[in-house]
């Protein structure tokens, strides 16, 4: 299937490692042309290169904290004015475990910042872009814990289920500037911040993280973790020209873990 998205310019946040980078180079893999984002500039350097060395995309780094009100609000303009985006991918590292109670204000309010606000700034940015061409792809990396809340993630549940209405009410106003806005959530996707989630929960249980992935694995329909090019690929089709009509969905990438209609 041919994705459309050869000579598309893509806006990815988060690319230097994980999901975001398993998006990136599925993207470039289609012919995308790439604006790599994350707090660090080396590693996302060290990304730009492999990519361009291996599919001759153009690609360019902008390294942004997005807790920092000046480097966002310059990010920003630098959208409007500079990247101008066909495709923006709204992906954020989540907050640390916690319970709902006894979270300090300060990690409240850094989620919310870097979880919601900051990308619903960057989000305005990118409409801006694509309403004047009348055609963009949206798609922000959610959690399964806005569909089913996943324990001691209470500030990750809250913030990014805030997330998921903006995006739901966003996708209603501009589907008819041809701009698509879905979310896709992950399951269990073999990366570094799962490792970290489940090396937390071995800590809390009195177990190793093996005892801990071989029971979190069993307890899945799939009995596996899944791969994040299988994420990638889902996450692609939902930016590319024949996912037109698909727009205000939450898609679920994992291996039947949430078991709710």
């Amino acid at each position: 299937m041919d994705m459309g998205l050869k000579g598309k310019t893509a806006l990815v946040l988060g690319a230097s490692q994980g999901l975001g980078n398993a998006i990136a180079e599925q993207l470039a893999a289609e012919g995308a042309n790439l604006i790599l984002s994350s707090r660090r500039p080396e590693a996302l350097e060290a990304v730009a290169k492999d990519l361009f060395s291996r599919y001759g995309i153009k690609v360019q780094c902008a390294a942004i904290d997005l807790t920092d009100s000046g480097q966002l609000d310059a990010f920003c303009e630098r959208i409007r004015n500079e990247f101008k985006p066909d495709i923006l991918l709204l992906n954020a590292g989540g907050p640390p475990p916690s319970p709902s109670t006894g979270v300090t204000q300060d990690v409240w309010k850094s989620a919310a910042q870097g979880l919601l606000f900051s990308l619903i700034q960057v989000t305005e940015a990118a409409v801006d872009v694509m309403r004047a061409r009348k055609w963009g792809r949206i798609l922000a990396i959610g959690s399964s814990g806005v569909v089913q809340p996943i324990p001691n993630l209470a500030v990750s549940n809250t913030i990014r289920g805030a997330m998921t209405g903006f995006c739901k009410t966003l996708a209603a106003e501009v589907a008819g500037d041809g701009i698509t806005v879905n979310m896709i959530l992950p399951g269990k996707i073999d990366t570094a911040r799962v490792g970290q989630l489940d090396t937390a929960r071995a800590k809390r249980e009195d177990k190793t993280l093996e005892q801990v992935r071989t029971e979190i694995a069993a307890s899945l329909p799939a009995k596996r973790y899944g791969h994040p090019k299988e994420f990638a690929s889902v996450a692609v089709f939902l930016m590319s020209e024949p996912a037109a009509y698909v727009t205000g969905q939450m898609t679920r990438v994992d291996g039947g873990m949430i078991r709710s209609i």
